[in-house]
């Protein structure tokens, strides 16, 4: 089992950054990717960014160029740096980790998830 935790969250107004970390205990996985996905109120679970083992990357079109994901695979952390944020990237972020070295985009493609880190943006 991979054990997976965010923090990070909070409330900032439209335009400004936060960082989300996303900490990994127990079983490692050495070659598994891991993302970053969101849920707003009333809608469905969206996948945001993902990054490889080798540091490889993808986003959603919705974020790119915005949010910037990267891990440290010594430390078993997993970062999403989110600057000009907009009232549309409120909601809970979670963290997802692959057993698969493949860089994922559905939730199928993560075994492990965290509980979640609430982001509102305010404007």
């Amino acid at each position: 089992q991979v054990q997976l935790v965010e923090s990070g969250g909070g409330l900032v107004q439209a335009g400004g950054s936060l960082r989300l970390s996303c900490g990994a205990s127990g079983r490692t996985f050495s070659s598994g990717s891991m993302g970053w996905f969101r849920q707003a109120p009333g809608k469905e679970r969206e996948f945001v960014a993902a990054i490889s083992w080798g540091i490889s990357t993808f986003y959603a079109g919705s974020v790119k160029g915005r949010f910037t994901i990267s891990r440290d695979n010594g430390k078993s952390m997993m970062y999403l740096q989110m600057n000009s944020l907009k009232p549309e990237d409120t909601a809970v972020y979670y963290c997802a980790a692959s057993e698969l070295s493949l860089l994922g985009t559905q939730q199928g493609d993560f075994s492990f998830w965290g509980r979640g880190t609430q982001v509102i943006v305010s404007s």
